[in-house]
């Protein structure tokens, strides 16, 4: 979608409704307005066209046989309004998918538009030649700082209570901060040594197997009471009507499969993406999934030698509802979106040799 046009809230409604749908009439999208929005004819049609004239929609056929379609042709691209479906409660958000989509595999290619590659390119330095060359106690203090933010948010995006400077405290002293429980605590220092893990042995990371996904979760889940290795019973998701695969042989393939995608693939970033978003998606495991999905995120990125994530600026609920969004609508827009801003974010802000 072009940023740059200011859409009303009623006409991202009707994007959203035309968006869930393979193709709909203008009778069909006036009755899934109805509940919110109630158009005369002569607006609808202003509306559908203001779209079409904006590159948004798609139309074919004349009259009241005219059907409306998304103009986005990958459907893992498709901009939703992500304000506007949230003002809908799970069960009643149109279109929304409650079960594993095989076919997203289809479509895991050339996910990154020529604009965001543009702007990677212009920001990108390699993460080696840059801490390379610089004095070795920034480097030092670059990571520790890195570290304690990225385990930081990471874990606040989990429910954590902990709070920046309680996390500093920890990890440089191994000081609990009283009224928070000890697995508070351990859920952030199994980030710091998952991330120290995955910097030590960064590229075996460039072609991928299910052992280094157990190896990863293995670690972030340690002494959390959490069962290890793939899950054999059904999983719920707060929030949200799309529950995940419940078979273990199912979830197994959905994993390899996704590893397969990655590993064909030859963009860095592109095959992180993929990972950011398939493993919470798949939730080939009983909790952890969305902190292994992020950790394997910067193992494929450091294997690369891009800079790693550490997620300090994202909205933890504007992260969940992009997460969200893409199980029940299969749209990667805002999860993507965010994604690139948290690479821009690394950017400007670890390693900068001040």
């Amino acid at each position: 979608m072009n940023e740059t046009i200011n859409l009303t809230p009623r006409q991202s409604y009707i994007l959203n409704i035309i968006t869930f749908h393979d193709g709909i009439s203008r009778d069909g999208v006036s009755k899934q307005l109805e509940t919110r929005y109630k158009l005369s004819k002569a607006t609808l049609i202003r509306e559908l066209n203001y779209l079409i004239k904006n590159n948004l929609i798609l139309s074919e056929g004349n009259a009241r046989s005219t059907t409306y379609y998304t103009a986005t042709k990958n459907p893992l691209l498709r901009f939703i309004d992500l304000n506007i479906y949230f003002q809908d409660e799970p069960d009643d958000r149109i279109s929304a998918h409650k079960s594993y989509n095989n076919d997203l595999y289809f479509y895991m290619q050339n996910l990154l538009l020529a604009q965001e590659q543009k702007t990677i390119q212009e920001i990108h330095r390699p993460f080696s030649k840059t801490t390379k060359h610089l004095p070795p106690d920034v480097v030092r203090k670059e990571l520790e700082r890195f570290v304690i933010e990225l385990s930081w948010k990471s874990s606040k995006i989990e429910g954590n209570t902990y709070s920046l400077l309680d996390t500093e405290t920890l990890i440089r002293k191994n000081i609990k901060a009283p009224g928070h429980s000890d697995q508070e605590a351990v859920m952030i220092l199994n980030h710091k040594q998952a991330f120290d893990y995955i910097l030590k042995h960064k590229m075996d990371f460039r072609k991928l197997s299910f052992s280094h996904i157990r190896q990863l979760h293995n670690i972030l889940i340690k002494d959390l009471a959490i069962t290890l290795g793939i899950r054999k019973h059904a999983v719920g998701i707060t929030g949200t009507v799309y529950k995940p695969l419940d078979n273990q042989h199912q979830l197994f393939e959905a994993v390899e499969r996704t590893l397969q995608i990655i590993n064909i693939g030859s963009d860095p970033v592109e095959k992180a993406l993929i990972a950011h978003a398939m493993i919470p998606y798949i939730q080939p495991f009983t909790d952890g999934n969305k902190r292994t999905g992020r950790m394997l995120t910067n193992a494929i990125l450091l294997a690369y030698d891009y800079f790693p994530l550490s997620y300090r600026s994202v909205e933890e609920d504007e992260f969940k509802k992009a997460l969200i969004l893409f199980y029940e609508q299969n749209s990667l827009y805002h999860v993507k979106r965010l994604f690139i801003e948290q690479l821009v974010f690394a950017y400007e802000t670890y390693f900068v040799g001040k």
